[in-house]
């Protein structure tokens, strides 16, 4: 259930539990087509996350420019940085070679240059497909 502030905003989410429906099916045949993982924001740990984006505006620049006219075709919006992501706390224990799915965002894993064992720094390596922006342009 969803509670609404007065503004319209969410302010609440009341949820339940089903300890059967781990790993896609649970014991009554139900196919179970994604488990959330929720992170406690008073546990959570503030940490760096880039979201990187295609870095061109155009799909095939072969067909409008040459290699010495790219730079008014890069996407200012190729690069997000998101200061203050609350994150599970075991991410502090994340090595370079490991990778992570955030919840809707894709896959993730540490900055190998500017990451520290006190500031980790994640990078999105690959976006999800988003079956949610579908719903909403056939809605």
């Amino acid at each position: 259930e969803v509670i609404h502030d007065r503004n319209g905003d969410v302010a609440e989410l009341r949820c339940s539990y089903d300890p059967e429906s781990r790993g896609g099916k649970s014991p009554d045949g139900r196919k179970v087509k994604g488990t959330i993982h929720w992170v406690s924001a008073e546990h959570a740990k503030s940490m760096e996350v880039r979201l990187y984006n295609h870095l061109f505006q155009e799909e095939n620049l072969e067909e409008i420019a040459g290699p010495d006219d790219l730079e008014p075709h890069i996407n200012p919006q190729s690069l997000e940085v998101l200061k203050d992501c609350k994150l599970e706390p075991g991410l502090l224990k994340a090595r370079l070679e490991q990778r992570f799915q955030f919840e809707r965002l894709g896959y993730f894993c540490l900055d190998p240059k500017d990451s520290t064992p006190e500031n980790p720094i994640f990078n999105r390596i690959v976006s999800l497909k988003d079956g949610w922006a579908k719903i909403q342009k056939k809605g």
